[in-house]
Parts: C-alpha cells; structure tokens; sequence
C-alpha cells in the first residue's frame, strides 16, 4: 500500500511498482481536500496494478521515473485496451466498488449512443455532461445516486446564477434528459433500482408565437437592407427554419417545377441533417418566392450556398439578427420578434389564404395537421374577419324562419 506524504508544504505519492520504489511530487497543497484527491489517485493506481493495466507515463506524464516503465507501459496499455468497456467495472471491482462511476459509465453511454444522433445533438449532449451532470455526479457510483440526490440538483439549477440570470425550466429539462436516460440504462445493467421513476419534467410555459401581418411583413422587405431582401423575403414566404435556409444550396432549387428541397440544415458552424425525417420535404415557390430565387441567382448563382456571405459561407445568425433584423425592427417602430416568427408568418399566411392544413402541414415538415390547429388557428379570424360566420348565417336562416 502506497502513501501519501508532505514535502515542503507540497504533496507526494510514494509506492512501489516492479520492485522499484516511486515518489512522485504533486503541486498540491497538503490540505484534507488534496489528500482525498490523491487517496482516490492512489487507490487507482493499485487497482490498475492488480490488473496489469497500469501506464506509468499516463498516470505521470512528466516524470522522467516513466522512462523506465516503457515495456511495462506498453503491455500494460495493450492489456487495459483488450479489456476495452470491462476494464472500468473490473477497476471498481478490485477496489470494492460495486458498480461504475458516473463519469465512467457517462464516457460509456456516451460512446455507445452517439452513433445515432446528429453532430448537433451530439454537441448539445457534450454541454449537459460536462458542464452540469458530470461536475455533479461525476465521482458518485451511479447505483449511489438518490431521487433527494437528483431532486436537489435540479432544484439548485433553478437559482438565480452569479451572473444575475436564470436557467429556464425548458434547459434544465433537457440538462435532466440525459440524466433520466442514462439511469435507466445504468439500472437495467447493474441491477438496481431507477431513483429517477416518476420524476416528471418542469412545467414550461409555452411561448406565444408573434406572426407578422402580410402588411408588416411587406413594410419589413421595404426597410430591410436591400442586399437582404430576397433572404427574407424566401424565409417569410416558404416558412423554412433558419438552418434550413441558411444550409440552402444551389443543387436543391429547382426553377423548372418551382420547388426547393430541404436535405441539409446548417447548425453550430457546419452542415448537419434535417431536424426530423419529417422535415425532409419539398416546398413549393410561390410567385414571389420564385422573383426573389431568380434575383438572387445573379448574386451567387456561381456558388454552393443561395445565400451566403462575401467568402461563400452560409450566413451567421447571430449576426444577421443584430446587424440586419434588429435595425429593420427598430426603423418600423416594431418591438423586438425573433426571426423564428418567419417561420410561423408563413403558417397564418397560408391559412388566412384558405390552403388546405394538409398542404401547410408538409410545407413546414410536420407529419400532423395537429400544430397549426393547437399554435396557429387562433391567428386565423385577425387576418380573415370571417371565423364563426357560418354558424352566424345558420342563426339569421333559423330566425328568418321562424319570423314567417
């Protein structure tokens, strides 16, 4: 068994491996919290001895005592490889642990899902394990983890931050995805019973959606800088999302049968896939949306991207929202709407113009008429004026009747 030493203020390890006596120096302070740092390195240090995996230049990279362990190291790192996902349980095993830790078993299911999910996902994945879960549970074996354990934590989440601001429910539910999927796989392997069953997600309130009216929306194009005119006038008049259009390419337009395909999107700086399978689709060019295609043709037909900056590169939103959509807000006298509110323009449009739900239903990629009844109908009789008329006139003819 090892030790854990001081040395002018400064923590060491001192044990022997291969017969030969090892003090490495650390740069931590002896205090009771550094001890347990090392008390944990040095338990795992002779759990990985015991199974012939311990890799002294791995553990000490800067120690020029590694050089003599280099054949050492190098069976040692082809036996931990072999072992590949048994090698963390067998070094819990050895070291009385039951199970796996949840930073283990977190680099392992990671692993073994990430296969089918989309780079977008996967990135979003990466932010809630190694900025919130894993700096929570990273050192607790997942078995050790308690419904109080978890209930805590997303009750901690919901506090004001240094920074003054909160976590919306919404991202504190997704950080709790994760969380609630890897227990339950976690639990089905080791055997022990789920602490997340029946813990239900954070109520959210829904966000009104804040559609603009084909008179603003004809103001907008009027204002907006000219360069941009025929981006927005495709995002207010197709209903795309914005890594739909910002992902559009040339190859996907058709001129001839007057539609765009929507194959790729453009998400966190690089080309992804579609948000759904649903949302692999066709979506007709009205009139207005074909003028503004040819227009823009004469731009950057030559390219790959329909609309792009001046290096051939699709759009930043982020910029496009501060340098171009917030000043063209600002101008008409409007308050601040996200330029999602293209995205749902486009549905009360559609409606208000009498199209089948059906027909909208597919323009927007989604596989139901379900949203535009429970997000958009209620948009329908302030662009119409003729809601409930129907039943009006059923009225007058009753009482026109019984008035004879």
């Amino acid at each position: 068994m090892g030790s854990i030493n001081s040395r002018q203020g400064r923590l060491y390890l001192d044990f022997r491996y291969k017969g030969v006596r090892c003090r490495e120096q650390t740069d931590l302070s002896d205090t009771q919290a550094n001890r347990r740092k090392l008390k944990k390195l040095l338990s795992q240090i002779e759990a990985d001895m015991r199974l012939g995996c311990f890799v002294y230049s791995e553990c000490f990279p800067g120690s020029k005592r590694a050089e003599i362990f280099v054949r050492e190291d190098k069976t040692a790192n082809q036996r931990k490889s072999g072992m590949m996902e048994r090698y963390a349980l067998a070094s819990n095993e050895v070291q009385g642990i039951s199970t796996i830790r949840f930073e283990d078993f977190a680099s392992e299911w990671f692993t073994e899902n990430e296969v089918r999910w989309k780079e977008s996902y996967k990135d979003s994945m990466r932010i809630y394990l190694r900025s919130y879960l894993i700096p929570q549970f990273g050192d607790l074996c997942v078995d050790k983890i308690t419904r109080p354990d978890i209930l805590k934590y997303r009750a901690s989440l919901t506090k004001k931050r240094a920074n003054g601001k909160r976590l919306s429910s919404d991202f504190i539910n997704h950080i709790m995805t994760p969380l609630r999927m890897m227990m339950i796989e976690a639990a089905e392997r080791y055997e022990f019973k789920n602490p997340f069953v029946n813990i239900k997600q954070l109520k959210v309130n829904k966000r009104d959606v804040n559609p603009f009216s084909l008179e603003q929306v004809l103001d907008f194009l009027d204002v907006v800088r000219p360069e941009y005119r025929d981006y927005f006038t495709v995002r207010f008049f197709t209903g795309m999302r914005s890594s739909e259009i910002d992902g559009l390419k040339w190859r996907y337009v058709n001129f001839e049968q007057r539609c765009v395909s929507i194959r790729e999107t453009y998400v966190h700086g690089r080309m992804d896939t579609t948000k759904t399978t649903g949302s692999h689709r066709e979506i007709h060019m009205s009139s207005i949306v074909y003028d503004a295609m040819m227009s823009q043709r004469n731009v950057t037909g030559e390219g790959e991207f329909v609309f792009c900056n001046s290096k051939g590169n699709p759009f930043d939103k982020r910029n496009i929202r501060e340098r171009i959509w917030k000043p063209a807000l600002v101008q008409l006298g409007m308050s601040y709407r996200r330029p999602y509110e293209t995205r749902h323009t486009a549905a009360t449009l559609w409606l208000a113009a009498g199209e089948s739900p059906e027909w909208i239903a597919k323009q927007m990629g989604h596989t139901t008429t379900k949203m535009l009844f429970e997000v958009y109908s209620r948009f329908i009789p302030n662009l119409t004026r003729q809601d409930g008329s129907a039943f009006e006139k059923l009225l007058e003819q009753k009482s026109n009747k019984e008035s004879k």
